[in-house]
């Protein structure tokens, strides 16, 4: 059973910072499991849009609005996938969902709200 947990999400003030952390159980980092991890979020009355990326061989990608303010990073050992958020604006109030791309499926977790007030 592949599961996706996160958690770390709240309401921070603008320009505040969050980590954001996504447990992943059933599924590991190991070469024959995932082939990359992500973030992606929704706001209330838009598509859900992609956040960050993170591949097997620890490639990287950002959305424009996020570049240079967000890091994504994972801890194979720990089979967990990080976001941290940095000077998060109210644009950023969102729900926030983990992704796994693997071998056996695509997953996603229940999410975990970030509000960000002004």
């Amino acid at each position: 059973q592949v599961q996706l947990v996160e958690s770390g999400g709240g309401l921070v003030q603008s320009g505040g910072s969050l980590r954001l952390s996504c447990a992943a159980s059933g599924v590991t980092f190991d070469i024959f499991s995932i082939y990359r991890m992500g973030w992606y979020r929704q706001a209330p009355g838009k598509q859900r849009e992609l956040v960050a990326l993170i591949t097997r061989d620890g490639t990287t990608t950002y959305a424009d609005s996020v570049k240079g303010r967000f890091t994504i990073a994972r801890d194979s050992g720990a089979n967990t996938l990080y976001l941290r958020m940095n000077s998060l604006n109210a644009d950023d109030t969102a729900v926030y969902y983990c992704n796994a791309d693997s071998t056996v499926g695509n997953f996603w977790g229940q999410g975990t709200q970030v509000t960000v007030s002004s």
